[in-house]
Protein backbone atom coordinates (compact mmCIF):
# COMPACT_ATOMS: atom_id res chain seq x y z
CA UNK A 1 0.00 0.00 0.00
CA UNK A 2 1.10 3.70 -0.78
CA UNK A 3 1.26 6.45 1.59
CA UNK A 4 -2.22 7.51 2.54
CA UNK A 5 -2.14 10.70 1.07
CA UNK A 6 0.88 11.15 -0.45
CA UNK A 7 0.79 15.05 -1.12
CA UNK A 8 0.94 15.65 2.91
CA UNK A 9 4.62 13.64 2.47
CA UNK A 10 5.59 16.08 0.11
CA UNK A 11 4.48 13.97 -3.02
CA UNK A 12 2.13 15.73 -5.09
CA UNK A 13 -0.20 13.19 -6.42
CA UNK A 14 -0.16 14.50 -9.90
CA UNK A 15 0.83 17.66 -12.22
CA UNK A 16 -0.66 20.32 -9.87
CA UNK A 17 -3.30 23.11 -10.81
CA UNK A 18 -4.15 26.16 -8.32
CA UNK A 19 -7.49 25.53 -7.90
CA UNK A 20 -7.24 21.20 -7.39
CA UNK A 21 -9.32 22.05 -4.35
CA UNK A 22 -12.47 24.59 -4.57
CA UNK A 23 -14.78 25.09 -1.72
CA UNK A 24 -17.21 27.91 -2.70
CA UNK A 25 -15.10 30.67 -3.51
CA UNK A 26 -12.00 29.20 -1.85
CA UNK A 27 -9.30 27.36 -3.74
CA UNK A 28 -5.99 26.21 -3.43
CA UNK A 29 -3.50 24.03 -5.37
CA UNK A 30 -3.11 20.37 -3.60
CA UNK A 31 0.65 21.95 -2.82
CA UNK A 32 -0.71 24.42 -0.63
CA UNK A 33 -3.08 22.43 1.11
CA UNK A 34 -0.34 19.71 1.80
CA UNK A 35 2.17 23.02 2.91
CA UNK A 36 -0.25 24.49 5.14
CA UNK A 37 -1.73 21.26 6.60
CA UNK A 38 1.58 20.71 7.11
CA UNK A 39 1.86 23.70 9.50
CA UNK A 40 -1.08 22.47 11.56
CA UNK A 41 0.68 19.03 12.21
CA UNK A 42 3.35 21.23 13.93
CA UNK A 43 1.24 22.73 16.30
CA UNK A 44 -1.01 19.82 17.35
CA UNK A 45 2.45 16.97 17.07
CA UNK A 46 1.32 14.93 19.80
CA UNK A 47 -2.06 15.39 21.02
CA UNK A 48 -4.67 12.13 21.64
CA UNK A 49 -7.16 13.62 18.79
CA UNK A 50 -7.83 16.86 16.96
CA UNK A 51 -12.02 18.23 16.83
CA UNK A 52 -12.33 19.88 13.46
CA UNK A 53 -15.78 22.03 13.03
CA UNK A 54 -16.89 20.07 9.87
CA UNK A 55 -17.97 23.10 7.88
CA UNK A 56 -18.05 23.72 4.28
CA UNK A 57 -15.00 25.82 3.78
CA UNK A 58 -11.26 25.42 2.95
CA UNK A 59 -10.17 25.70 6.40
CA UNK A 60 -11.82 22.13 7.46
CA UNK A 61 -9.99 20.36 4.51
CA UNK A 62 -6.81 21.76 5.64
CA UNK A 63 -7.53 21.25 9.48
CA UNK A 64 -8.82 17.50 8.56
CA UNK A 65 -5.18 17.24 6.46
CA UNK A 66 -3.47 18.38 9.22
CA UNK A 67 -4.44 16.17 11.76
CA UNK A 68 -3.33 12.90 8.99
CA UNK A 69 -0.06 14.51 8.48
CA UNK A 70 0.61 14.50 12.21
CA UNK A 71 -0.68 11.12 13.20
CA UNK A 72 -3.40 12.50 15.12
CA UNK A 73 -6.78 11.39 14.76
CA UNK A 74 -9.66 13.97 13.75
CA UNK A 75 -12.86 14.20 14.94
CA UNK A 76 -15.26 15.84 12.81
CA UNK A 77 -17.57 17.98 14.53
CA UNK A 78 -20.71 18.49 12.61
CA UNK A 79 -21.81 22.59 12.33
CA UNK A 80 -25.22 22.06 13.67
CA UNK A 81 -24.35 19.79 16.78
CA UNK A 82 -25.73 21.26 20.14
CA UNK A 83 -24.00 21.97 22.96
CA UNK A 84 -24.70 17.96 24.14
CA UNK A 85 -23.85 16.11 21.45
CA UNK A 86 -20.81 18.38 21.23
CA UNK A 87 -19.25 18.31 24.59
CA UNK A 88 -20.00 14.06 24.07
CA UNK A 89 -17.87 14.28 21.24
CA UNK A 90 -15.32 15.83 22.59
CA UNK A 91 -14.88 14.25 26.09
CA UNK A 92 -15.51 10.60 24.52
CA UNK A 93 -12.59 11.04 21.77
CA UNK A 94 -10.39 12.61 24.13
CA UNK A 95 -9.86 15.62 22.03
CA UNK A 96 -7.27 18.13 23.43
CA UNK A 97 -7.15 20.09 20.82
CA UNK A 98 -9.79 22.57 18.45
CA UNK A 99 -8.28 23.20 14.54
CA UNK A 100 -10.55 25.93 13.36
CA UNK A 101 -12.52 29.41 14.75
CA UNK A 102 -13.08 29.46 18.63
CA UNK A 103 -14.40 26.22 20.49
CA UNK A 104 -18.35 26.12 20.97
CA UNK A 105 -19.22 27.47 24.71
CA UNK A 106 -18.89 25.01 27.18
CA UNK A 107 -16.29 23.06 25.42
CA UNK A 108 -13.76 22.94 28.05
CA UNK A 109 -10.57 25.09 29.23
CA UNK A 110 -8.34 22.25 28.44
CA UNK A 111 -9.14 22.52 24.70
CA UNK A 112 -6.46 24.15 23.03
CA UNK A 113 -6.93 26.49 20.13
CA UNK A 114 -5.14 25.81 16.83
CA UNK A 115 -6.49 28.22 13.92
CA UNK A 116 -6.08 27.16 10.88
CA UNK A 117 -5.22 29.19 8.30
CA UNK A 118 -4.81 28.13 4.68
CA UNK A 119 -2.13 30.70 3.98
CA UNK A 120 0.50 29.15 5.85
CA UNK A 121 3.41 27.23 4.54
CA UNK A 122 5.70 24.53 6.29
CA UNK A 123 7.49 21.79 4.87
CA UNK A 124 5.47 18.28 4.56
CA UNK A 125 6.56 15.83 7.25
CA UNK A 126 8.66 12.80 5.74
CA UNK A 127 7.46 9.92 7.36
CA UNK A 128 4.19 8.02 7.29
CA UNK A 129 2.51 6.71 10.47
CA UNK A 130 2.29 3.47 10.06
CA UNK A 131 -1.18 1.91 8.63
CA UNK A 132 -2.52 0.68 12.02
CA UNK A 133 -2.83 4.30 12.91
CA UNK A 134 -6.05 5.85 13.61
CA UNK A 135 -6.82 8.29 11.19
CA UNK A 136 -10.30 9.45 11.97
CA UNK A 137 -13.10 8.76 14.73
CA UNK A 138 -16.56 9.23 13.47
CA UNK A 139 -19.51 9.47 15.35
CA UNK A 140 -22.24 7.47 14.93
CA UNK A 141 -25.92 8.55 14.96
CA UNK A 142 -27.09 7.30 18.12
CA UNK A 143 -30.26 5.90 17.66
CA UNK A 144 -30.01 3.53 20.39
CA UNK A 145 -27.55 4.96 22.85
CA UNK A 146 -25.52 8.13 23.22
CA UNK A 147 -23.39 7.88 19.71
CA UNK A 148 -20.31 5.38 19.29
CA UNK A 149 -17.15 7.04 18.08
CA UNK A 150 -16.16 4.37 15.01
CA UNK A 151 -12.09 4.35 15.00
CA UNK A 152 -10.86 3.94 11.27
CA UNK A 153 -7.40 3.00 10.69
CA UNK A 154 -5.59 4.75 7.80
CA UNK A 155 -4.98 1.41 6.11
CA UNK A 156 -8.63 0.56 5.83
CA UNK A 157 -9.11 4.05 4.20
CA UNK A 158 -6.50 3.40 1.78
CA UNK A 159 -7.75 0.36 0.68
CA UNK A 160 -11.15 1.24 0.25
CA UNK A 161 -10.24 4.33 -1.57
CA UNK A 162 -8.07 2.42 -4.57
CA UNK A 163 -11.02 0.02 -4.76
CA UNK A 164 -13.40 2.29 -5.43
CA UNK A 165 -11.05 4.25 -7.86
CA UNK A 166 -10.74 0.92 -9.54
CA UNK A 167 -14.61 0.23 -9.39
CA UNK A 168 -15.19 3.93 -10.59
CA UNK A 169 -12.09 3.96 -13.08
CA UNK A 170 -11.43 6.99 -11.06
CA UNK A 171 -8.16 8.72 -12.01
CA UNK A 172 -6.24 12.00 -11.46
CA UNK A 173 -7.95 13.18 -14.94
CA UNK A 174 -11.31 13.65 -12.92
CA UNK A 175 -13.22 16.52 -11.32
CA UNK A 176 -15.25 15.35 -8.67
CA UNK A 177 -18.62 17.51 -7.65
CA UNK A 178 -20.09 17.13 -4.49
CA UNK A 179 -21.82 19.38 -2.09
CA UNK A 180 -21.91 16.78 0.99
CA UNK A 181 -21.39 17.40 4.84
CA UNK A 182 -17.90 16.87 5.52
CA UNK A 183 -18.39 14.75 8.69
CA UNK A 184 -19.57 11.41 6.92
CA UNK A 185 -17.76 9.15 5.32
CA UNK A 186 -19.74 9.84 2.03
CA UNK A 187 -18.68 13.94 1.97
CA UNK A 188 -14.87 13.70 4.00
CA UNK A 189 -13.53 10.22 3.41
CA UNK A 190 -14.87 10.01 -0.43
CA UNK A 191 -15.23 13.36 -1.36
CA UNK A 192 -12.03 15.01 0.19
CA UNK A 193 -9.36 11.94 0.74
CA UNK A 194 -10.81 10.08 -2.23
CA UNK A 195 -10.00 13.42 -4.40
CA UNK A 196 -6.44 13.63 -2.60
CA UNK A 197 -5.41 9.88 -3.15
CA UNK A 198 -6.36 9.79 -6.74
CA UNK A 199 -5.28 12.99 -7.77
CA UNK A 200 -8.32 14.38 -9.24
CA UNK A 201 -9.48 17.76 -8.56
CA UNK A 202 -12.49 19.09 -5.85
CA UNK A 203 -15.32 21.28 -6.41
CA UNK A 204 -17.38 21.40 -3.31
CA UNK A 205 -20.22 23.36 -4.04
CA UNK A 206 -20.91 24.27 0.16
CA UNK A 207 -24.50 23.19 -0.31
CA UNK A 208 -25.75 20.44 -2.85
CA UNK A 209 -28.28 22.24 -4.95
CA UNK A 210 -29.00 21.36 -8.54
CA UNK A 211 -28.11 24.83 -10.22
CA UNK A 212 -24.38 24.20 -8.31
CA UNK A 213 -24.18 20.98 -9.83
CA UNK A 214 -24.57 21.99 -13.22
CA UNK A 215 -22.52 25.09 -13.14
CA UNK A 216 -19.20 22.71 -11.95
CA UNK A 217 -18.18 21.05 -14.72
CA UNK A 218 -17.38 18.22 -13.20
CA UNK A 219 -16.56 14.79 -14.49
CA UNK A 220 -17.70 13.09 -11.21
CA UNK A 221 -20.51 13.60 -9.06
CA UNK A 222 -21.48 12.30 -5.92
CA UNK A 223 -24.82 13.02 -4.20
CA UNK A 224 -27.72 11.24 -1.66
CA UNK A 225 -31.06 10.30 -3.12
CA UNK A 226 -32.55 13.62 -1.78
CA UNK A 227 -30.20 15.86 -4.47
CA UNK A 228 -30.35 12.84 -6.99
CA UNK A 229 -34.15 13.58 -6.59
CA UNK A 230 -33.83 17.29 -6.85
CA UNK A 231 -31.82 17.35 -10.03
CA UNK A 232 -33.72 15.06 -11.31
CA UNK A 233 -36.79 17.63 -10.80
CA UNK A 234 -34.80 20.51 -12.73
CA UNK A 235 -34.71 19.11 -16.27
CA UNK A 236 -31.85 22.30 -16.98
CA UNK A 237 -29.60 21.19 -14.26
CA UNK A 238 -29.81 17.79 -14.99
CA UNK A 239 -29.16 18.02 -18.80
CA UNK A 240 -26.09 20.17 -17.84
CA UNK A 241 -24.74 17.12 -16.32
CA UNK A 242 -24.50 14.64 -19.69
CA UNK A 243 -21.19 15.36 -20.01
CA UNK A 244 -19.89 13.66 -17.22
CA UNK A 245 -18.30 10.74 -16.41
CA UNK A 246 -20.31 9.18 -13.74
CA UNK A 247 -22.79 9.80 -11.46
CA UNK A 248 -22.58 7.84 -7.78
CA UNK A 249 -25.37 7.49 -5.54
CA UNK A 250 -25.16 6.38 -1.84
CA UNK A 251 -26.37 6.44 2.07
CA UNK A 252 -29.97 5.59 1.02
CA UNK A 253 -31.15 3.47 -1.70
CA UNK A 254 -31.77 5.39 -5.21
CA UNK A 255 -35.81 4.99 -5.57
CA UNK A 256 -36.16 3.89 -9.12
CA UNK A 257 -37.64 6.30 -10.65
CA UNK A 258 -35.22 8.43 -10.13
CA UNK A 259 -32.55 6.76 -11.18
CA UNK A 260 -34.78 6.04 -14.89
CA UNK A 261 -35.35 10.01 -14.97
CA UNK A 262 -31.53 10.57 -14.54
CA UNK A 263 -30.83 8.18 -17.21
CA UNK A 264 -33.46 9.98 -19.48
CA UNK A 265 -32.25 13.32 -18.80
CA UNK A 266 -28.38 12.83 -18.85
CA UNK A 267 -27.88 9.68 -20.19
CA UNK A 268 -26.31 8.26 -16.92
CA UNK A 269 -27.03 5.16 -15.12
CA UNK A 270 -26.05 6.44 -11.76
CA UNK A 271 -23.89 3.76 -9.95
CA UNK A 272 -24.80 2.96 -6.30
CA UNK A 273 -23.21 1.77 -3.66
CA UNK A 274 -23.29 0.31 -0.05
CA UNK A 275 -21.51 1.17 2.52
CA UNK A 276 -21.43 1.66 6.40
CA UNK A 277 -19.36 4.06 9.01
CA UNK A 278 -17.45 0.95 10.34
CA UNK A 279 -17.17 -0.59 7.32
CA UNK A 280 -16.55 2.26 4.93
CA UNK A 281 -18.10 1.38 1.31
CA UNK A 282 -18.02 -2.34 0.56
CA UNK A 283 -20.06 -3.18 -2.38
CA UNK A 284 -20.62 -0.97 -5.38
CA UNK A 285 -22.11 -1.61 -8.57
CA UNK A 286 -19.28 -0.97 -11.49
CA UNK A 287 -18.36 2.19 -14.16
CA UNK A 288 -17.58 -0.06 -16.75
CA UNK A 289 -21.03 -2.84 -16.59
CA UNK A 290 -24.68 -1.63 -16.97
CA UNK A 291 -26.60 -0.71 -13.64
CA UNK A 292 -29.62 -1.85 -12.37
CA UNK A 293 -32.04 0.41 -10.87
CA UNK A 294 -31.75 -0.68 -6.48
CA UNK A 295 -28.93 -2.46 -7.27
CA UNK A 296 -25.67 -1.88 -5.32
CA UNK A 297 -23.27 -4.10 -7.42
CA UNK A 298 -20.47 -6.85 -6.00
CA UNK A 299 -18.34 -6.41 -3.35
CA UNK A 300 -15.09 -4.25 -3.64
CA UNK A 301 -11.65 -5.95 -4.39
CA UNK A 302 -10.75 -7.68 -1.27
CA UNK A 303 -14.03 -7.70 0.72
CA UNK A 304 -16.38 -10.72 1.04
CA UNK A 305 -20.06 -10.26 1.83
CA UNK A 306 -22.56 -12.97 2.93
CA UNK A 307 -26.19 -12.98 3.53
CA UNK A 308 -27.97 -15.53 6.24
CA UNK A 309 -31.00 -16.16 7.59
CA UNK A 310 -32.15 -15.63 11.42
CA UNK A 311 -30.42 -19.08 11.93
CA UNK A 312 -26.98 -17.73 10.55
CA UNK A 313 -27.37 -20.29 7.30
CA UNK A 314 -26.70 -19.55 3.84
CA UNK A 315 -30.07 -17.91 2.06
CA UNK A 316 -30.33 -18.41 -1.74
CA UNK A 317 -28.96 -15.91 -4.54
CA UNK A 318 -32.51 -16.04 -6.26
CA UNK A 319 -32.88 -12.10 -6.24
CA UNK A 320 -36.08 -12.72 -4.30
CA UNK A 321 -35.03 -14.09 -0.45
CA UNK A 322 -33.97 -11.59 2.31
CA UNK A 323 -31.27 -12.22 3.95
CA UNK A 324 -29.18 -10.53 7.22
CA UNK A 325 -26.01 -8.81 5.54
CA UNK A 326 -22.82 -9.76 6.95
CA UNK A 327 -19.23 -8.31 5.49
CA UNK A 328 -15.42 -8.57 6.22
CA UNK A 329 -12.36 -7.42 4.77
CA UNK A 330 -9.79 -4.92 5.01
CA UNK A 331 -11.86 -1.47 4.99
CA UNK A 332 -13.76 -2.53 8.71
CA UNK A 333 -13.21 -0.34 11.52
CA UNK A 334 -10.61 -0.55 14.31
CA UNK A 335 -13.24 -0.60 16.95
CA UNK A 336 -15.64 1.34 18.69
CA UNK A 337 -13.57 4.05 20.56
CA UNK A 338 -13.07 2.47 24.77
CA UNK A 339 -16.08 0.28 23.86
CA UNK A 340 -14.28 -3.52 23.45
CA UNK A 341 -18.10 -5.41 24.50
CA UNK A 342 -19.65 -3.24 22.18
CA UNK A 343 -17.15 -4.25 19.47
CA UNK A 344 -16.61 -7.82 20.16
CA UNK A 345 -20.93 -7.52 19.57
CA UNK A 346 -20.62 -6.38 16.36
CA UNK A 347 -18.71 -9.54 14.88
CA UNK A 348 -20.29 -12.91 14.61
CA UNK A 349 -18.04 -16.10 16.02
CA UNK A 350 -16.42 -16.59 12.70
CA UNK A 351 -15.46 -13.24 12.39
CA UNK A 352 -18.01 -11.48 9.70
CA UNK A 353 -19.30 -7.94 11.37
CA UNK A 354 -23.28 -7.64 11.67
CA UNK A 355 -23.98 -4.83 9.14
CA UNK A 356 -27.72 -4.46 10.79
CA UNK A 357 -29.26 -4.31 6.91
CA UNK A 358 -31.01 -6.70 5.06
CA UNK A 359 -29.99 -7.31 1.62
CA UNK A 360 -31.27 -9.66 -1.56
CA UNK A 361 -28.22 -10.98 -3.58
CA UNK A 362 -29.67 -12.04 -8.35
CA UNK A 363 -26.81 -14.32 -9.68
CA UNK A 364 -26.61 -11.36 -12.29
CA UNK A 365 -27.33 -8.13 -10.54
CA UNK A 366 -25.59 -8.47 -7.00
CA UNK A 367 -26.99 -6.91 -4.59
CA UNK A 368 -30.15 -4.83 -3.74
CA UNK A 369 -30.32 -3.74 0.32
CA UNK A 370 -33.58 -3.83 1.36
CA UNK A 371 -32.95 -1.83 4.38
CA UNK A 372 -32.36 -1.91 8.13
CA UNK A 373 -33.56 -5.50 9.53
CA UNK A 374 -34.98 -3.67 13.23
CA UNK A 375 -37.12 -1.29 10.67
CA UNK A 376 -36.98 -2.41 7.02
CA UNK A 377 -37.76 -5.74 7.56
CA UNK A 378 -41.40 -6.32 7.69
CA UNK A 379 -43.10 -10.07 9.17
CA UNK A 380 -46.67 -9.97 7.61
CA UNK A 381 -48.99 -12.92 8.17
CA UNK A 382 -46.38 -15.43 7.83
CA UNK A 383 -43.95 -13.69 4.52
CA UNK A 384 -41.22 -11.47 5.09
CA UNK A 385 -41.59 -8.35 3.31
CA UNK A 386 -38.64 -5.82 2.26
CA UNK A 387 -39.98 -1.96 2.93
CA UNK A 388 -37.84 -0.87 0.36
CA UNK A 389 -39.96 -3.11 -2.36
CA UNK A 390 -42.86 -1.58 -1.24
CA UNK A 391 -41.46 1.65 -1.04
CA UNK A 392 -40.31 1.51 -5.08
CA UNK A 393 -43.99 0.17 -6.19
CA UNK A 394 -45.52 3.13 -4.65
CA UNK A 395 -42.97 5.45 -6.04
CA UNK A 396 -44.41 4.22 -9.68
CA UNK A 397 -47.49 6.26 -9.21
CA UNK A 398 -47.66 9.30 -11.09
CA UNK A 399 -49.17 10.96 -8.21
CA UNK A 400 -46.40 9.68 -5.45
CA UNK A 401 -43.67 12.21 -5.41
CA UNK A 402 -41.92 10.51 -1.81
CA UNK A 403 -43.16 7.06 -0.02
CA UNK A 404 -41.55 5.53 3.30
CA UNK A 405 -42.91 2.23 4.76
CA UNK A 406 -42.63 1.08 7.95
CA UNK A 407 -43.98 -1.89 9.79
CA UNK A 408 -47.01 -1.70 12.44
CA UNK A 409 -47.71 -4.47 15.11
CA UNK A 410 -50.86 -6.07 14.07
CA UNK A 411 -52.86 -8.40 16.53
CA UNK A 412 -53.60 -10.87 13.36
CA UNK A 413 -50.60 -10.09 11.31
CA UNK A 414 -47.80 -9.51 13.92
CA UNK A 415 -46.46 -7.07 11.65
CA UNK A 416 -48.79 -4.49 9.06
CA UNK A 417 -47.32 -3.02 6.25
CA UNK A 418 -47.85 0.98 6.65
CA UNK A 419 -47.22 3.47 4.25
CA UNK A 420 -46.44 7.22 4.05
CA UNK A 421 -46.70 9.27 0.77
CA UNK A 422 -46.09 13.06 -0.16
CA UNK A 423 -47.89 13.37 -2.99
CA UNK A 424 -46.95 15.19 -6.25
CA UNK A 425 -48.21 18.73 -5.82
CA UNK A 426 -48.87 18.79 -9.73
CA UNK A 427 -50.24 15.68 -9.60
CA UNK A 428 -53.52 13.59 -9.57
CA UNK A 429 -55.59 13.33 -6.40
CA UNK A 430 -55.42 10.00 -5.33
CA UNK A 431 -56.23 8.14 -2.20
CA UNK A 432 -54.44 5.57 0.24
CA UNK A 433 -56.74 2.60 -0.58
CA UNK A 434 -56.12 3.27 -4.40
CA UNK A 435 -52.45 3.65 -3.95
CA UNK A 436 -52.63 0.13 -1.64
CA UNK A 437 -54.25 -1.30 -4.52
CA UNK A 438 -51.69 0.05 -7.14
CA UNK A 439 -49.14 -1.84 -5.03
CA UNK A 440 -51.19 -5.12 -4.94
CA UNK A 441 -51.42 -5.01 -8.69
CA UNK A 442 -47.65 -5.28 -9.41
CA UNK A 443 -46.31 -7.22 -5.99
CA UNK A 444 -48.00 -9.85 -3.97
CA UNK A 445 -50.86 -9.25 -2.70
CA UNK A 446 -49.59 -9.53 1.19
CA UNK A 447 -46.86 -7.08 0.45
CA UNK A 448 -50.03 -4.13 -0.19
CA UNK A 449 -49.83 -1.52 2.50
CA UNK A 450 -52.74 -1.92 4.94
CA UNK A 451 -52.53 1.93 5.96
CA UNK A 452 -51.70 4.82 3.43
CA UNK A 453 -50.93 7.88 5.30
CA UNK A 454 -50.43 11.59 3.32
CA UNK A 455 -48.31 13.94 4.37
CA UNK A 456 -46.67 16.98 3.78
CA UNK A 457 -43.45 15.76 4.53
CA UNK A 458 -41.14 12.98 5.21
CA UNK A 459 -38.62 13.75 8.27
CA UNK A 460 -35.64 13.55 6.96
CA UNK A 461 -31.81 13.71 8.62
CA UNK A 462 -29.22 15.61 7.39
CA UNK A 463 -27.48 12.94 4.79
CA UNK A 464 -31.37 13.03 3.61
CA UNK A 465 -31.81 9.32 4.81
CA UNK A 466 -36.00 9.46 5.93
CA UNK A 467 -35.61 8.97 9.44
CA UNK A 468 -38.48 6.02 10.81
CA UNK A 469 -38.92 5.92 13.34
CA UNK A 470 -40.30 9.57 14.01
CA UNK A 471 -43.27 8.32 11.39
CA UNK A 472 -43.66 5.31 13.65
CA UNK A 473 -45.46 7.58 16.23
CA UNK A 474 -46.94 9.67 13.50
CA UNK A 475 -50.69 9.36 12.44
CA UNK A 476 -51.02 12.19 10.79
CA UNK A 477 -52.72 12.93 7.21
CA UNK A 478 -55.14 11.20 5.72
CA UNK A 479 -55.80 7.42 4.96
Amino acid sequence: MSKLLPALAGAAPVPDRPDAIRVGDQSCSWEQAARAAAAVARRISGAPAAAVPATAELSTVVGVLGGLAAGVPVVPVPADSGPRETAHLLTDSGATVWLGPDPPAGAGAELERVPVDPADRADPPGAEPPGDTPALILYTSGTTGAPKGVVLSRHAIAHDLDALAEAWQWTAADTLVHGLPLYHVHGLVLGVLGALRTGSALVHTVRPRPQQYAAAGGSLYFGVPTVWSRVAADEPAARALAGARLLVSGSAPLPVPVFTRLRELTGHEPVERYGMTETLITVSARADRPRTPGSVGWPLRGIEARLVDDAGAAVPADGETVGHLQVRGPTLFSGYLGRPEATAAAYTADGWFHTGDVATLHPSRGYRIVGRASQDLIKTGGFRVGAGEVEDALLAHPAVREAAVVAAPDPDLGQRIVAYVVADPGGEAVSGDALGEFVAASLSWHKRPREVHLVDALPRNAMGKVQKALLRDRRDGSS
